[in-house]
C-alpha cells in the first residue's frame, strides 16, 4: 500500500482493499481507466470534507505509475540525523517543525541530495548514511499545477561536535537537536508525512 498526503488528508493506493479497509475508512475508487482516475483525483482534491480515499487496482506498482502520471512529479531527499546522544535533528520553517530535506539537483544521486540538503540547511558535516527509510508522498499546488513530491529518506549519523545553524535564506528559523523523549511539541506541529518518517525511526 502507498500513502499520498493531500495536506492533512490521505489517499491510499492498494491492491488489497479488504485488508486495508480493516484499519482505515474512506471513499473507494476502483481503477478502470486513466481519465476516470484523473477525475477522481481532482474530485478528491477539491472536496476538503473527504478526509481519506482508497484507489484500488490489482497491480500496485502499475497503479502508482498511473497515479503519478496524473501529476508533475518532483523528487526530493532528506535525512533523520542522529547524534552521539541519540538525539534527532529538526528544523523549524514557516512556523512548522520539519526534517531537513530538499529537491534533487541534476547529476547527483538521491543519496547525495539527502546529504547535501542536511549540510546546507543545518550546517553540519560530515554525515554518514546508516540506512534508507520508506519514501513519502505528498501533493501541493505550484503555478496552477498539482505537484506530487516523492521524498526519499535516510537515517543518518553525525559523530561531530558542530552546533547546527539554520539556513536563514531558506526561511529556516531554528535547527536543533531533540531527545526522542521531548518530541511532543514537534508531533503537535509537523506534517503528516513527517510523522510517518518519525514513526518508522522511533520504535
Amino acid at each position: 500500500m502507498y500513502k499520498v498526503f493531500f495536506k492533512d488528508r490521505i489517499v491510499f493506493l492498494t491492491n488489497n482493499i479488504e485488508r486495508d479497509l480493516n484499519s482505515n475508512f474512506g471513499a473507494i475508487f476502483k481503477y478502470s481507466n486513466k481519465k476516470e482516475l484523473k477525475d477522481f483525483i481532482n474530485h478528491f482534491e477539491s472536496k476538503d470534507e473527504i478526509k481519506s480515499a482508497f484507489i484500488y487496482h490489482h497491480d500496485l506498482n502499475e497503479l502508482m505509475e498511473l497515479f503519478s502520471e496524473c501529476f508533475k512529479v518532483i523528487h526530493a531527499a532528506g535525512g533523520v540525523v542522529k547524534n552521539k546522544k541519540g538525539e534527532i535533528l529538526f528544523i523549524h520553517r514557516l512556523g512548522v517543525w520539519d526534517l531537513p530535506k530538499g529537491k534533487a539537483e541534476k547529476g547527483e544521486s538521491i543519496e547525495e541530495t539527502a546529504i547535501r540538503e542536511v549540510e546546507e540547511e543545518c550546517s553540519i558535516t560530515p554525515l554518514k548514511i546508516v540506512k534508507p527509510l520508506s519514501p513519502t508522498y505528498h501533493t501541493y499546488w505550484l503555478k496552477s499545477k498539482l505537484i506530487l513530491k516523492k521524498t526519499f529518506w535516510y537515517e543518518m549519523s553525525f559523530e561531530g561536535d558542530m552546533l547546527p545553524k539554520p539556513q536563514l535564506e531558506e526561511d529556516i528559523q531554528v535547527a536543533e537537536w531533540r531527545s526522542t523523549e521531548k518530541l511532543d511539541s514537534i508531533y503537535q506541529n509537523t506534517y503528516p508525512s513527517i510523522l510517518e518518517v518519525l514513526n518508522e525511526v522511533i520504535q
